[in-house]
């Protein structure tokens, strides 16, 4: 999902309407796991939250009671928990390299575009220069004082 969204994002023109040009580049970023991605990360975590404290909470109590279940063996919700944390640490990882690899793009571009214009300057200075060596001196300028 990532990397097709990096193939459809590309530098825009200098606008007028910065205002726009930032909401664009907000959406972008939200879509790839950035702020507006809150409420709906919030939610996950609150889940994970649950589901691994109520499992220890659960083995707990039944530690506390003695309650013997020959079904469910006593260390299989522990396993389940840790299992719940394996994954939430993989989906951290997930997000954070797709957030990573999309300001790896995003410096590229800035790193290209300045690229660009270096060469330019270039070009204009030596164009520059070949037109001031090209042009009749002028003998009636005054020196400064």
């Amino acid at each position: 999902m990532g990397f097709a969204l990096w193939k459809k994002w590309k530098p825009s023109k200098p606008s007028s309407n910065i205002k726009t040009e930032k909401d664009r580049i907000r959406d972008i970023v939200g879509r790839i796991g950035g702020r507006a991605d809150r409420r709906k990360q919030q939610a996950i975590n609150a889940i994970f939250l649950i589901l691994v404290v109520g499992a220890f909470a659960f083995e707990l109590l039944r530690f506390a009671i003695g309650w013997e279940m020959n079904s469910l063996p006593s260390v299989l919700v522990v396993e389940l928990a840790v299992l719940l944390v394996s994954l939430k640490i993989i989906w951290m990882i997930h997000t954070q390299s797709k957030v990573d690899h999309f300001q790896f793009y995003v410096l590229h571009s800035i790193e290209f575009q300045m690229s660009m214009l270096a060469r330019r300057m270039n070009e204009l200075t030596k164009e520059l220069n070949s037109r001031n060596s090209q042009a009749p001196a002028k003998s009636d300028s005054k020196p400064l004082p």
